[in-house]
């Protein structure tokens, strides 16, 4: 299942710490970490809410561990306030959102894609969020992976945006040996540098170095302590928290792009949906349309130059999704294009068919 590959991905990555709360549909997620996690010297703890859960995690950052946690939409709310949290006092951590149909309870069981806005503004404030979005159960064991790179690398919290279609998907999949993974080492510095500043990326403080380390949520210097009324601290500080990911943009963005001459009609995709939208792409193809085809495989920060190359290429840009049109106001933020929204909800996928329809209709 894409739930289990994304625990297999964290063990690969060296995660040694999860908090959780079972949820659907990502509880699959927290059963392998539960069983697997102590063979491998590593900490598994049932949380009381999802609110400790993130909280679990954040702490065992800062306590030396490489951490992850998993829910799916009402815990993704509940989650929101310390994911600003750990934007905040850049703790490097990976959260999994299953997402499944809302708002409120919704559809338990069912898939959705509709928290695509709130992993990007759920949490106040100015700030940047990493989002990787699989569409099949190896690339979710790949992006696991990838995510923890990027939480290293950028120390920050990065959301793995899977859907309920991909996290319960059964699919043959191939663990490659530990010694072919790369994974990003967490910097570190000498206790004189500065934990919060100095740098876009500072090192970040290790567990037992022997020093006092301020982790605050409120606006801070590049000590940590706590500075809540000067402007330009303020400014210096959240300018830097969203320039290191801003600045990166090119190193983030993932994504899939497979056009071809002469195409009128692309196709912009992601996620679960993205298996139906590259069929009705091929089978459009074979009767004659000619098509372009997106798929974001970063969601966030959100790969507006390859909207706009595929924009320029043609004449109108079909979006399907399973909500009601998030990307799909997004994209039209990069072109005067015509952007038309696919949109299906009530937990059922997108069928072939139908996206084929739009295109020969648009093309």
């Amino acid at each position: 299942m894409g739930d289990e590959a994304a625990a297999y991905g964290a063990l690969y990555a060296g995660c040694n710490f999860f908090a959780g709360y079972p949820i659907t549909p990502a509880s699959e997620i927290a059963e392998v970490m539960a069983r697997e996690l102590p063979r491998s010297d590593g900490y598994y703890v049932q949380m009381e809410d999802e609110i400790s859960s993130i909280s679990a995690i954040i702490g065992a950052v800062w306590a030396g561990g490489k951490a992850m946690t998993a829910t799916s939409g009402p815990g993704f709310s509940l989650m929101q306030e310390n994911i600003g949290y750990a934007i905040m006092t850049e703790t490097p951590c990976v959260l999994v959102n299953v997402q499944r149909s809302g708002p409120s309870t919704g559809q338990a069981t069912k898939p959705a894609q509709g928290d695509v806005l709130q992993a990007r503004w759920g949490t106040h404030g100015d700030h940047e969020i990493i989002a990787l979005s699989p569409s099949s159960v190896q690339e979710t064991f790949s992006l696991t992976i990838e995510a923890f790179n990027l939480s290293e690398k950028y120390r920050t919290l990065v959301i793995l945006l899977m859907d309920g279609e991909i996290g319960h998907l059964r699919e043959n999949i191939t663990f490659p040996p530990l010694e072919e993974i790369t994974l990003q080492e967490r910097k570190t510095g000498p206790a004189d540098a500065p934990s919060f500043g100095g740098a876009a990326v500072p090192p970040m403080s290790t567990f037992g170095q022997g020093r006092f380390v301020h982790v605050t949520g409120s606006t801070h210097k590049e000590n940590g302590m706590r500075d809540v009324s000067t402007q330009s601290v303020h400014q210096e500080l959240v300018t830097r928290l969203c320039g290191k990911i801003r600045d990166a943009r090119g190193e983030i963005w993932r994504i899939e792009e497979d056009y071809m001459p002469g195409a009128k009609v692309g196709v912009l995709t992601y996620g679960a949906t993205a298996r139906p939208a590259k069929g009705a792409v091929l089978e459009a193809r074979r009767q004659g349309t000619a098509v372009d085809f997106l798929r974001l495989i970063s969601i966030w920060p959100f790969p507006e130059e390859a909207v706009r190359k595929l924009a320029d290429r043609v004449d109108v840009i079909l979006v399907p999704e399973m909500n009601l049109g998030q990307i799909s106001r997004e994209v039209e933020r990069f072109t005067s294009k015509p952007v038309l929204p696919i949109s299906r909800i009530g937990g059922v996928i997108h069928r072939v068919e139908e996206i084929k329809d739009e295109i020969i209709a648009n093309g």
